[in-house]
Protein backbone atom coordinates (compact mmCIF):
# COMPACT_ATOMS: atom_id res chain seq x y z
CA UNK A 1 0.00 0.00 0.00
CA UNK A 2 1.09 3.15 -0.77
CA UNK A 3 0.87 6.70 -0.15
CA UNK A 4 -1.28 7.77 -2.93
CA UNK A 5 -3.62 5.12 -1.85
CA UNK A 6 -7.30 5.81 -2.17
CA UNK A 7 -8.13 5.21 1.56
CA UNK A 8 -5.28 7.62 2.43
CA UNK A 9 -6.33 10.59 0.51
CA UNK A 10 -8.37 13.37 1.60
CA UNK A 11 -12.27 11.82 1.65
CA UNK A 12 -13.35 13.71 -1.52
CA UNK A 13 -9.79 12.57 -3.73
CA UNK A 14 -10.52 9.34 -2.10
CA UNK A 15 -14.25 9.45 -3.48
CA UNK A 16 -13.07 10.42 -6.54
CA UNK A 17 -10.95 7.85 -6.86
CA UNK A 18 -13.54 5.22 -6.13
CA UNK A 19 -15.75 6.60 -8.50
CA UNK A 20 -13.07 6.18 -11.58
CA UNK A 21 -12.55 2.88 -10.27
CA UNK A 22 -15.87 1.86 -10.58
CA UNK A 23 -16.14 3.69 -13.67
CA UNK A 24 -13.39 1.67 -15.46
CA UNK A 25 -15.38 -1.48 -14.02
CA UNK A 26 -18.76 -0.66 -15.40
CA UNK A 27 -16.94 -1.38 -18.78
CA UNK A 28 -14.74 -3.82 -17.97
CA UNK A 29 -16.01 -5.78 -15.81
CA UNK A 30 -19.96 -6.86 -17.00
CA UNK A 31 -20.68 -9.38 -18.80
CA UNK A 32 -24.14 -11.03 -19.89
CA UNK A 33 -24.21 -14.97 -20.07
CA UNK A 34 -27.24 -15.49 -21.70
CA UNK A 35 -25.42 -14.70 -24.84
CA UNK A 36 -24.53 -17.92 -24.43
CA UNK A 37 -27.04 -21.22 -26.14
CA UNK A 38 -29.90 -21.34 -25.00
CA UNK A 39 -32.65 -23.26 -25.15
CA UNK A 40 -35.46 -21.10 -27.10
CA UNK A 41 -37.74 -19.72 -24.79
CA UNK A 42 -41.57 -17.73 -25.80
CA UNK A 43 -41.20 -14.04 -25.20
CA UNK A 44 -43.27 -12.76 -22.04
CA UNK A 45 -46.47 -11.16 -22.80
CA UNK A 46 -46.69 -7.35 -22.65
CA UNK A 47 -46.76 -6.21 -18.71
CA UNK A 48 -50.26 -5.80 -17.27
CA UNK A 49 -50.88 -2.87 -15.03
CA UNK A 50 -50.36 -4.65 -12.00
CA UNK A 51 -46.36 -5.62 -12.77
CA UNK A 52 -45.90 -2.05 -14.00
CA UNK A 53 -46.84 -0.82 -10.90
CA UNK A 54 -45.28 -3.15 -8.33
CA UNK A 55 -42.82 -5.91 -7.87
CA UNK A 56 -43.38 -9.41 -9.39
CA UNK A 57 -43.03 -12.74 -7.23
CA UNK A 58 -40.62 -13.85 -10.11
CA UNK A 59 -38.83 -10.25 -10.51
CA UNK A 60 -40.33 -9.75 -14.26
CA UNK A 61 -40.99 -7.01 -15.59
CA UNK A 62 -38.49 -5.07 -13.56
CA UNK A 63 -37.10 -3.56 -16.88
CA UNK A 64 -40.04 -3.00 -18.90
CA UNK A 65 -38.13 -2.90 -22.33
CA UNK A 66 -36.67 -6.41 -21.34
CA UNK A 67 -39.02 -8.41 -18.76
CA UNK A 68 -37.56 -11.23 -18.22
CA UNK A 69 -33.99 -9.71 -16.91
CA UNK A 70 -32.95 -10.53 -13.28
CA UNK A 71 -36.15 -12.45 -13.20
CA UNK A 72 -35.68 -15.81 -11.09
CA UNK A 73 -34.41 -18.80 -13.46
CA UNK A 74 -32.05 -16.55 -15.67
CA UNK A 75 -28.59 -16.76 -15.31
CA UNK A 76 -25.96 -15.65 -12.98
CA UNK A 77 -23.66 -13.06 -14.89
CA UNK A 78 -19.68 -12.72 -14.99
CA UNK A 79 -17.69 -9.79 -13.96
CA UNK A 80 -14.85 -11.25 -16.42
CA UNK A 81 -14.58 -12.00 -20.12
CA UNK A 82 -16.19 -15.23 -20.90
CA UNK A 83 -13.11 -17.00 -22.13
CA UNK A 84 -11.17 -16.28 -18.75
CA UNK A 85 -13.92 -17.99 -16.26
CA UNK A 86 -13.60 -21.72 -18.06
CA UNK A 87 -13.25 -24.13 -15.11
CA UNK A 88 -9.77 -25.70 -15.38
CA UNK A 89 -11.17 -29.60 -15.23
CA UNK A 90 -7.54 -30.61 -14.78
CA UNK A 91 -6.29 -28.59 -11.88
CA UNK A 92 -9.89 -28.95 -10.30
CA UNK A 93 -8.68 -31.05 -7.74
CA UNK A 94 -5.24 -29.20 -7.06
CA UNK A 95 -4.17 -28.87 -4.48
CA UNK A 96 -7.28 -30.57 -2.65
CA UNK A 97 -9.89 -28.51 -1.37
CA UNK A 98 -9.95 -30.75 1.49
CA UNK A 99 -6.21 -29.84 1.79
CA UNK A 100 -6.74 -26.52 1.76
CA UNK A 101 -9.29 -26.65 4.17
CA UNK A 102 -8.11 -28.39 7.26
CA UNK A 103 -4.14 -26.73 6.67
CA UNK A 104 -5.21 -22.89 6.07
CA UNK A 105 -9.16 -22.68 6.94
CA UNK A 106 -9.35 -24.84 10.38
CA UNK A 107 -10.41 -22.55 13.29
CA UNK A 108 -7.67 -23.27 15.95
CA UNK A 109 -8.47 -20.22 18.18
CA UNK A 110 -11.63 -18.30 17.67
CA UNK A 111 -10.37 -14.76 16.43
CA UNK A 112 -13.24 -11.64 16.96
CA UNK A 113 -13.76 -8.88 14.25
CA UNK A 114 -14.01 -6.68 17.34
CA UNK A 115 -15.56 -3.92 15.00
CA UNK A 116 -18.80 -5.53 14.54
CA UNK A 117 -21.50 -7.26 16.37
CA UNK A 118 -23.22 -10.72 15.35
CA UNK A 119 -26.21 -9.16 13.69
CA UNK A 120 -23.80 -8.26 11.32
CA UNK A 121 -22.99 -11.93 10.40
CA UNK A 122 -26.77 -13.00 10.73
CA UNK A 123 -27.90 -10.11 8.43
CA UNK A 124 -25.34 -11.01 5.57
CA UNK A 125 -27.09 -14.34 5.06
CA UNK A 126 -30.02 -12.79 5.27
CA UNK A 127 -29.45 -10.42 2.17
CA UNK A 128 -27.64 -13.33 0.10
CA UNK A 129 -30.62 -15.69 0.85
CA UNK A 130 -32.38 -12.63 -1.46
CA UNK A 131 -29.72 -12.05 -4.11
CA UNK A 132 -28.85 -15.79 -5.28
CA UNK A 133 -29.05 -19.65 -5.05
CA UNK A 134 -27.54 -22.35 -7.42
CA UNK A 135 -30.49 -24.46 -6.42
CA UNK A 136 -30.14 -27.98 -5.54
CA UNK A 137 -26.88 -29.42 -6.18
CA UNK A 138 -26.55 -32.60 -8.69
CA UNK A 139 -26.75 -35.66 -6.86
CA UNK A 140 -25.37 -38.37 -9.56
CA UNK A 141 -21.34 -38.03 -10.54
CA UNK A 142 -20.19 -36.21 -7.82
CA UNK A 143 -16.95 -34.70 -7.30
CA UNK A 144 -14.53 -37.16 -5.49
CA UNK A 145 -12.56 -34.75 -3.53
CA UNK A 146 -8.62 -36.29 -2.60
CA UNK A 147 -7.90 -37.17 1.00
CA UNK A 148 -4.98 -35.40 2.41
CA UNK A 149 -2.16 -38.12 4.19
CA UNK A 150 -3.67 -38.80 7.84
CA UNK A 151 -6.88 -37.17 7.34
CA UNK A 152 -9.41 -37.45 10.25
CA UNK A 153 -12.67 -37.23 7.88
CA UNK A 154 -14.82 -39.80 9.13
CA UNK A 155 -15.42 -41.83 5.88
CA UNK A 156 -13.26 -43.13 2.98
CA UNK A 157 -14.07 -40.72 0.54
CA UNK A 158 -15.35 -37.54 0.55
CA UNK A 159 -18.04 -36.83 -2.25
CA UNK A 160 -19.59 -33.41 -2.77
CA UNK A 161 -22.31 -32.77 -5.59
CA UNK A 162 -21.95 -30.88 -8.46
CA UNK A 163 -23.47 -27.38 -9.07
CA UNK A 164 -26.66 -27.79 -10.94
CA UNK A 165 -26.33 -27.92 -14.54
CA UNK A 166 -27.82 -24.85 -16.17
CA UNK A 167 -31.03 -26.15 -17.45
CA UNK A 168 -31.55 -23.13 -19.85
CA UNK A 169 -28.66 -24.71 -22.31
CA UNK A 170 -29.50 -27.43 -25.05
CA UNK A 171 -28.78 -31.08 -23.70
CA UNK A 172 -26.03 -31.20 -25.95
CA UNK A 173 -24.04 -27.91 -25.78
CA UNK A 174 -20.69 -28.67 -25.06
CA UNK A 175 -19.44 -24.88 -25.58
CA UNK A 176 -17.60 -23.27 -22.47
CA UNK A 177 -18.22 -21.56 -20.26
CA UNK A 178 -20.64 -23.33 -18.16
CA UNK A 179 -23.26 -21.21 -17.12
CA UNK A 180 -25.30 -21.42 -13.53
CA UNK A 181 -29.20 -20.09 -13.06
CA UNK A 182 -30.31 -18.17 -10.39
CA UNK A 183 -33.13 -19.85 -8.79
CA UNK A 184 -34.01 -16.75 -6.77
CA UNK A 185 -34.97 -13.35 -8.32
CA UNK A 186 -31.36 -11.42 -8.92
CA UNK A 187 -33.05 -8.11 -7.70
CA UNK A 188 -32.88 -6.24 -4.40
CA UNK A 189 -36.46 -7.11 -3.71
CA UNK A 190 -36.78 -8.94 0.03
CA UNK A 191 -37.28 -12.40 -1.73
CA UNK A 192 -35.79 -14.15 1.55
CA UNK A 193 -39.05 -12.58 2.72
CA UNK A 194 -41.68 -12.91 0.15
CA UNK A 195 -40.12 -15.78 -2.38
CA UNK A 196 -39.04 -15.84 -5.70
CA UNK A 197 -42.51 -17.94 -6.97
CA UNK A 198 -46.20 -17.29 -5.99
CA UNK A 199 -46.45 -20.42 -4.74
CA UNK A 200 -43.85 -19.74 -1.78
CA UNK A 201 -45.97 -15.91 -1.24
CA UNK A 202 -48.94 -17.36 -0.76
CA UNK A 203 -47.54 -19.38 1.96
CA UNK A 204 -46.62 -16.68 3.86
CA UNK A 205 -49.07 -14.25 3.41
CA UNK A 206 -52.43 -13.98 5.56
CA UNK A 207 -54.91 -12.50 3.22
CA UNK A 208 -56.39 -10.38 5.28
CA UNK A 209 -54.91 -6.35 5.31
CA UNK A 210 -51.76 -7.20 3.07
CA UNK A 211 -49.74 -8.78 6.44
CA UNK A 212 -47.66 -11.45 6.34
CA UNK A 213 -48.43 -14.32 8.38
CA UNK A 214 -47.46 -14.83 12.25
CA UNK A 215 -47.99 -17.28 15.05
CA UNK A 216 -50.50 -16.49 18.21
CA UNK A 217 -47.12 -16.50 20.09
CA UNK A 218 -45.61 -14.22 17.25
CA UNK A 219 -42.91 -16.25 15.52
CA UNK A 220 -43.28 -17.11 12.32
CA UNK A 221 -45.77 -20.50 11.01
CA UNK A 222 -43.60 -23.52 11.26
CA UNK A 223 -42.99 -26.55 7.94
CA UNK A 224 -43.11 -29.83 8.76
CA UNK A 225 -39.70 -30.40 9.17
CA UNK A 226 -40.20 -27.30 12.07
CA UNK A 227 -38.53 -24.64 10.11
CA UNK A 228 -39.59 -20.84 9.67
CA UNK A 229 -42.03 -20.93 6.73
CA UNK A 230 -41.51 -17.63 4.72
CA UNK A 231 -39.53 -17.00 1.34
CA UNK A 232 -35.89 -18.54 1.49
CA UNK A 233 -35.72 -20.81 4.86
CA UNK A 234 -32.43 -22.86 3.35
CA UNK A 235 -29.20 -23.35 6.08
CA UNK A 236 -31.43 -22.19 8.78
CA UNK A 237 -30.07 -21.16 12.58
CA UNK A 238 -31.52 -18.53 14.91
CA UNK A 239 -29.63 -15.82 13.20
CA UNK A 240 -31.78 -16.16 10.55
CA UNK A 241 -34.84 -16.66 12.51
CA UNK A 242 -34.46 -13.63 14.32
CA UNK A 243 -34.30 -11.06 11.21
CA UNK A 244 -36.85 -12.71 9.51
CA UNK A 245 -39.32 -12.67 12.53
CA UNK A 246 -38.20 -8.83 12.93
CA UNK A 247 -38.60 -7.93 9.25
CA UNK A 248 -42.39 -9.64 8.96
CA UNK A 249 -42.91 -7.64 11.78
CA UNK A 250 -42.18 -4.62 9.85
CA UNK A 251 -43.77 -5.05 6.90
CA UNK A 252 -47.02 -5.76 9.06
CA UNK A 253 -46.61 -2.18 10.68
CA UNK A 254 -45.88 -0.24 7.15
CA UNK A 255 -49.69 -2.61 6.50
CA UNK A 256 -51.09 -1.05 9.58
CA UNK A 257 -49.62 3.07 8.87
CA UNK A 258 -50.64 2.41 4.89
CA UNK A 259 -53.94 1.48 6.11
CA UNK A 260 -54.28 4.77 8.23
CA UNK A 261 -54.08 6.82 4.86
CA UNK A 262 -55.88 4.46 2.51
CA UNK A 263 -58.76 2.29 4.09
CA UNK A 264 -60.40 1.46 0.78
CA UNK A 265 -57.42 -0.23 -0.36
CA UNK A 266 -57.72 -4.29 -0.31
CA UNK A 267 -55.20 -6.77 0.75
CA UNK A 268 -53.52 -6.65 -2.35
CA UNK A 269 -52.71 -3.58 -2.08
CA UNK A 270 -51.28 -3.25 1.08
CA UNK A 271 -49.43 -5.97 0.56
CA UNK A 272 -47.78 -5.05 -2.67
CA UNK A 273 -47.31 -1.71 -1.27
CA UNK A 274 -45.86 -2.33 1.91
CA UNK A 275 -43.37 -4.92 0.25
CA UNK A 276 -41.91 -2.23 -1.63
CA UNK A 277 -41.48 -0.31 1.12
CA UNK A 278 -39.99 -2.81 3.20
CA UNK A 279 -37.65 -4.20 0.58
CA UNK A 280 -36.33 -0.83 0.33
CA UNK A 281 -35.31 -0.83 4.38
CA UNK A 282 -33.51 -4.14 3.50
CA UNK A 283 -31.60 -1.94 1.01
CA UNK A 284 -31.22 1.35 2.68
CA UNK A 285 -29.57 -0.74 5.90
CA UNK A 286 -27.19 -2.89 4.02
CA UNK A 287 -26.07 0.57 2.28
CA UNK A 288 -25.99 2.90 5.09
CA UNK A 289 -25.42 0.80 7.95
CA UNK A 290 -23.98 -2.72 7.38
CA UNK A 291 -21.64 -1.62 4.88
CA UNK A 292 -20.53 1.39 6.69
CA UNK A 293 -20.10 -1.33 9.79
CA UNK A 294 -18.21 -3.53 7.86
CA UNK A 295 -15.88 -0.90 5.93
CA UNK A 296 -15.71 1.51 8.56
CA UNK A 297 -13.31 4.37 6.85
CA UNK A 298 -14.65 8.46 6.68
CA UNK A 299 -14.59 7.86 2.43
CA UNK A 300 -17.45 4.68 3.02
CA UNK A 301 -19.37 6.61 4.67
CA UNK A 302 -19.77 9.37 2.84
CA UNK A 303 -19.94 6.99 -0.58
CA UNK A 304 -22.34 4.84 0.49
CA UNK A 305 -25.11 7.74 1.95
CA UNK A 306 -24.30 9.66 -1.11
CA UNK A 307 -25.08 6.17 -3.23
CA UNK A 308 -28.71 5.71 -1.56
CA UNK A 309 -29.35 9.51 -1.94
CA UNK A 310 -28.34 10.31 -5.12
CA UNK A 311 -29.24 7.03 -7.34
CA UNK A 312 -32.94 6.89 -5.93
CA UNK A 313 -32.93 10.73 -7.77
CA UNK A 314 -31.82 9.15 -11.32
CA UNK A 315 -33.19 7.15 -13.85
CA UNK A 316 -32.72 2.78 -14.66
CA UNK A 317 -29.40 2.00 -16.10
CA UNK A 318 -27.57 -1.39 -16.58
CA UNK A 319 -24.60 0.13 -18.30
CA UNK A 320 -22.21 -2.27 -20.04
CA UNK A 321 -24.43 -5.82 -19.53
CA UNK A 322 -28.16 -6.58 -18.55
CA UNK A 323 -28.70 -6.54 -14.50
CA UNK A 324 -27.62 -9.64 -13.34
CA UNK A 325 -25.85 -11.27 -9.93
CA UNK A 326 -22.83 -12.33 -11.14
CA UNK A 327 -20.70 -15.49 -9.79
CA UNK A 328 -17.85 -13.28 -8.84
CA UNK A 329 -20.29 -11.42 -6.70
CA UNK A 330 -21.32 -14.82 -5.14
CA UNK A 331 -17.23 -15.48 -4.61
CA UNK A 332 -16.61 -12.82 -2.58
CA UNK A 333 -19.49 -12.66 -0.33
CA UNK A 334 -18.14 -16.12 1.10
CA UNK A 335 -18.24 -15.18 4.77
CA UNK A 336 -18.52 -18.03 7.07
CA UNK A 337 -15.56 -16.88 9.43
CA UNK A 338 -17.99 -14.61 10.78
CA UNK A 339 -20.25 -17.21 12.12
CA UNK A 340 -18.29 -18.10 15.73
CA UNK A 341 -19.29 -22.06 17.32
CA UNK A 342 -20.22 -21.33 20.27
CA UNK A 343 -23.34 -18.92 21.47
CA UNK A 344 -24.18 -17.20 24.90
CA UNK A 345 -27.56 -15.68 25.34
CA UNK A 346 -28.12 -13.29 27.95
CA UNK A 347 -30.63 -11.20 29.55
CA UNK A 348 -31.68 -8.09 28.46
CA UNK A 349 -32.60 -7.25 32.12
CA UNK A 350 -29.81 -8.51 34.47
CA UNK A 351 -26.73 -9.87 31.76
CA UNK A 352 -27.03 -13.04 33.09
CA UNK A 353 -26.66 -16.17 31.29
CA UNK A 354 -29.86 -17.90 29.81
CA UNK A 355 -28.59 -20.17 27.58
CA UNK A 356 -25.35 -21.31 26.03
CA UNK A 357 -25.58 -24.00 22.81
CA UNK A 358 -23.13 -24.31 19.82
CA UNK A 359 -23.84 -23.95 16.66
CA UNK A 360 -24.91 -26.86 16.15
CA UNK A 361 -27.88 -26.72 18.09
CA UNK A 362 -29.21 -23.35 17.19
CA UNK A 363 -29.33 -24.51 13.42
CA UNK A 364 -32.40 -26.33 11.55
CA UNK A 365 -35.03 -27.08 14.08
CA UNK A 366 -33.10 -26.09 16.91
CA UNK A 367 -33.53 -22.64 16.03
CA UNK A 368 -37.08 -22.81 16.89
CA UNK A 369 -35.97 -24.38 20.37
CA UNK A 370 -34.03 -21.28 21.19
CA UNK A 371 -36.74 -18.95 19.74
CA UNK A 372 -38.81 -20.06 22.32
CA UNK A 373 -36.65 -20.20 25.43
CA UNK A 374 -34.98 -17.00 24.74
CA UNK A 375 -37.39 -13.73 24.30
CA UNK A 376 -36.53 -11.85 20.99
CA UNK A 377 -35.44 -9.03 23.18
CA UNK A 378 -32.74 -11.46 24.93
CA UNK A 379 -31.73 -12.59 21.65
CA UNK A 380 -30.95 -9.43 19.86
CA UNK A 381 -29.18 -7.75 22.61
CA UNK A 382 -27.31 -10.81 22.94
CA UNK A 383 -26.39 -11.11 19.45
CA UNK A 384 -25.70 -7.06 19.98
CA UNK A 385 -22.97 -7.69 22.59
CA UNK A 386 -21.51 -10.43 20.68
CA UNK A 387 -18.70 -10.39 18.25
CA UNK A 388 -18.68 -12.39 15.05
CA UNK A 389 -15.42 -14.00 13.92
CA UNK A 390 -13.11 -12.05 11.28
CA UNK A 391 -12.78 -12.64 7.88
CA UNK A 392 -9.25 -14.26 7.65
CA UNK A 393 -7.80 -17.38 7.45
CA UNK A 394 -7.56 -20.32 10.09
CA UNK A 395 -10.91 -19.01 11.46
CA UNK A 396 -13.75 -21.00 9.69
CA UNK A 397 -16.15 -22.41 12.02
CA UNK A 398 -15.58 -25.75 13.02
CA UNK A 399 -18.93 -27.14 12.82
CA UNK A 400 -19.12 -26.21 9.47
CA UNK A 401 -15.80 -28.13 8.46
CA UNK A 402 -17.57 -31.43 9.93
CA UNK A 403 -21.27 -30.52 8.67
CA UNK A 404 -24.12 -32.53 10.03
CA UNK A 405 -26.74 -34.14 7.62
CA UNK A 406 -29.08 -35.99 9.00
CA UNK A 407 -26.94 -36.84 12.48
CA UNK A 408 -23.66 -37.79 10.58
CA UNK A 409 -20.93 -35.70 9.19
CA UNK A 410 -21.18 -35.23 5.79
CA UNK A 411 -19.62 -32.29 4.06
CA UNK A 412 -16.62 -29.97 4.85
CA UNK A 413 -18.32 -26.55 3.39
CA UNK A 414 -14.64 -24.81 3.39
CA UNK A 415 -13.93 -27.37 1.01
CA UNK A 416 -16.55 -26.92 -0.91
CA UNK A 417 -16.40 -23.06 -0.92
CA UNK A 418 -12.89 -23.53 -2.20
CA UNK A 419 -14.29 -26.44 -4.87
CA UNK A 420 -17.17 -24.48 -5.97
CA UNK A 421 -14.98 -21.35 -7.36
CA UNK A 422 -13.14 -24.08 -9.14
CA UNK A 423 -15.70 -25.64 -10.95
CA UNK A 424 -17.40 -22.14 -11.80
CA UNK A 425 -14.41 -21.13 -13.37
CA UNK A 426 -13.86 -18.06 -10.80
CA UNK A 427 -10.39 -17.42 -11.63
CA UNK A 428 -7.82 -17.92 -8.72
CA UNK A 429 -6.05 -15.34 -6.90
CA UNK A 430 -3.74 -13.16 -9.08
CA UNK A 431 -5.76 -13.53 -12.44
CA UNK A 432 -9.09 -12.50 -10.22
CA UNK A 433 -7.07 -9.24 -9.41
CA UNK A 434 -5.54 -8.64 -13.28
CA UNK A 435 -9.00 -9.07 -14.41
CA UNK A 436 -10.17 -6.05 -12.05
CA UNK A 437 -7.57 -3.45 -12.51
CA UNK A 438 -5.41 -4.69 -9.48
CA UNK A 439 -1.69 -5.85 -9.20
CA UNK A 440 -1.24 -9.03 -8.74
CA UNK A 441 1.23 -10.77 -5.91
CA UNK A 442 4.80 -11.69 -6.74
CA UNK A 443 5.98 -13.41 -3.88
CA UNK A 444 4.39 -15.68 -1.47
CA UNK A 445 5.36 -13.36 1.20
CA UNK A 446 3.00 -10.41 -0.04
CA UNK A 447 0.13 -12.81 0.22
CA UNK A 448 -0.17 -11.71 4.20
CA UNK A 449 1.03 -9.85 7.03
CA UNK A 450 1.55 -13.04 8.41
CA UNK A 451 4.97 -14.59 7.68
CA UNK A 452 4.26 -18.25 9.22
CA UNK A 453 0.70 -18.05 6.68
CA UNK A 454 2.69 -17.10 4.18
CA UNK A 455 4.53 -20.49 4.68
CA UNK A 456 2.07 -22.50 4.56
CA UNK A 457 0.12 -21.08 1.77
CA UNK A 458 3.48 -21.60 -0.35
CA UNK A 459 3.10 -25.53 1.33
CA UNK A 460 -0.30 -26.69 0.27
CA UNK A 461 -0.26 -24.75 -3.19
CA UNK A 462 3.75 -26.53 -3.96
CA UNK A 463 5.32 -23.01 -4.36
CA UNK A 464 2.94 -22.19 -7.31
CA UNK A 465 1.95 -18.87 -6.92
CA UNK A 466 -0.71 -18.24 -9.69
CA UNK A 467 -2.49 -21.21 -7.88
CA UNK A 468 -3.83 -19.81 -5.06
CA UNK A 469 -7.42 -19.71 -4.67
CA UNK A 470 -9.05 -16.29 -5.11
CA UNK A 471 -10.78 -17.20 -1.68
CA UNK A 472 -7.18 -18.30 0.29
CA UNK A 473 -5.66 -14.85 -0.83
CA UNK A 474 -8.97 -12.85 0.10
CA UNK A 475 -8.36 -13.97 3.29
CA UNK A 476 -5.05 -13.68 3.55
CA UNK A 477 -4.62 -9.98 2.63
CA UNK A 478 -3.63 -7.10 4.90
CA UNK A 479 -6.53 -5.22 5.44
CA UNK A 480 -7.18 -1.89 4.87
CA UNK A 481 -7.30 -0.09 8.00
CA UNK A 482 -10.96 -0.42 9.28
CA UNK A 483 -12.11 -2.77 6.36
CA UNK A 484 -13.50 -6.29 7.45
CA UNK A 485 -13.11 -7.88 4.20
CA UNK A 486 -10.18 -7.65 1.62
CA UNK A 487 -9.74 -5.09 -0.96
CA UNK A 488 -9.83 -8.15 -4.06
CA UNK A 489 -13.44 -8.49 -2.54
CA UNK A 490 -14.32 -4.85 -2.17
CA UNK A 491 -13.71 -3.97 -5.93
CA UNK A 492 -16.52 -6.84 -6.87
CA UNK A 493 -18.45 -4.67 -4.29
CA UNK A 494 -17.66 -1.36 -5.21
CA UNK A 495 -18.81 -2.49 -8.76
CA UNK A 496 -22.38 -4.27 -7.91
CA UNK A 497 -23.35 -2.18 -4.68
CA UNK A 498 -24.24 0.79 -6.90
CA UNK A 499 -25.37 -1.82 -9.84
CA UNK A 500 -28.13 -3.56 -7.19
CA UNK A 501 -29.93 -0.23 -7.08
CA UNK A 502 -29.36 1.48 -10.29
CA UNK A 503 -30.30 -1.55 -12.17
CA UNK A 504 -33.83 -1.56 -10.46
CA UNK A 505 -36.58 0.77 -11.59
CA UNK A 506 -38.26 0.64 -7.80
CA UNK A 507 -34.91 2.37 -6.47
CA UNK A 508 -34.80 4.65 -9.89
CA UNK A 509 -37.14 5.74 -11.98
CA UNK A 510 -40.10 4.76 -10.21
CA UNK A 511 -38.66 5.36 -6.46
CA UNK A 512 -41.75 8.15 -5.53
CA UNK A 513 -44.65 8.90 -4.56
CA UNK A 514 -47.05 7.57 -7.21
CA UNK A 515 -45.24 4.01 -6.71
CA UNK A 516 -44.83 4.23 -2.76
CA UNK A 517 -46.90 6.85 -1.63
CA UNK A 518 -46.00 9.82 0.34
CA UNK A 519 -46.05 7.65 3.85
CA UNK A 520 -44.43 4.87 2.71
CA UNK A 521 -41.81 7.00 1.23
CA UNK A 522 -41.69 8.69 4.38
CA UNK A 523 -41.39 5.62 6.17
CA UNK A 524 -38.29 4.81 4.09
CA UNK A 525 -36.54 7.45 4.80
CA UNK A 526 -37.22 7.82 8.84
CA UNK A 527 -35.89 4.06 8.98
CA UNK A 528 -33.14 2.49 10.15
CA UNK A 529 -32.10 -0.75 11.86
CA UNK A 530 -31.92 0.82 14.62
CA UNK A 531 -35.69 2.18 14.37
CA UNK A 532 -36.73 -1.11 13.29
CA UNK A 533 -35.20 -2.84 16.55
CA UNK A 534 -36.77 -0.16 18.80
CA UNK A 535 -40.09 -0.10 17.21
CA UNK A 536 -40.77 -3.81 17.47
CA UNK A 537 -38.42 -4.51 20.73
CA UNK A 538 -39.07 -1.17 22.61
CA UNK A 539 -36.91 -2.59 25.80
CA UNK A 540 -33.75 -2.35 23.41
CA UNK A 541 -34.48 2.10 23.37
CA UNK A 542 -31.66 2.98 26.42
CA UNK A 543 -28.98 0.67 25.24
CA UNK A 544 -29.59 1.38 21.11
CA UNK A 545 -29.61 5.15 21.71
CA UNK A 546 -25.91 4.91 22.80
CA UNK A 547 -24.96 3.26 19.31
CA UNK A 548 -25.06 5.33 15.95
CA UNK A 549 -24.88 2.03 14.09
CA UNK A 550 -27.12 -0.94 14.89
CA UNK A 551 -23.95 -3.40 13.75
CA UNK A 552 -21.22 -2.27 15.36
CA UNK A 553 -21.27 -3.73 19.40
CA UNK A 554 -23.70 -2.45 21.78
CA UNK A 555 -23.18 -1.26 25.54
CA UNK A 556 -24.14 -3.55 28.29
CA UNK A 557 -27.56 -2.55 29.84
Amino acid sequence: MGIFDWHRLPRALGLLRLNSFRDRMREKNLYDTETLPSIPREPLPAPTPDQISARTADGTCNDLNSPRMGSAGTRLGRNFPLDKVVADDESLMFPSPRLVSAKLMTRDKFIPATSLNLLAASWIQFQVHDWFSHGENEDTNPHVVPLPANDDWPHPQMLINRTRRDPTRPANDTSKPNSYVNTETHWWDGSQLYGSNLATQHKIRSFEGGKLKLADDGLLPLDSNGIDITGVNSNWWVGLSMLHTLFTMEHNAICDRLRQDFPAWTDEELFQHARLVNAAILAKIHTVEWTVGILATPILETGMNYNWSSIRRSKQAHHAAPFSMTEEFVSVYRMHPLIPDDFVFRSFDSGNVILERTMETVANRHAREVMNQVSLTDLFYSFGVTHPGAITLHNYPKHLQNLKLNGEVKMDLAAVDILRDRERGVPRFNEFRRLLGLDPVKRFEDLSDNKDWCEEIRQVYGGQLEDVDAMVGMFAEPLIKGFGFSETAFRIFLLMASRRLQSDRFFTTDYNERTYTRAGLEWIEQTTMTTVLMRHLPQLRPVLGKVKNAFVPWPSA
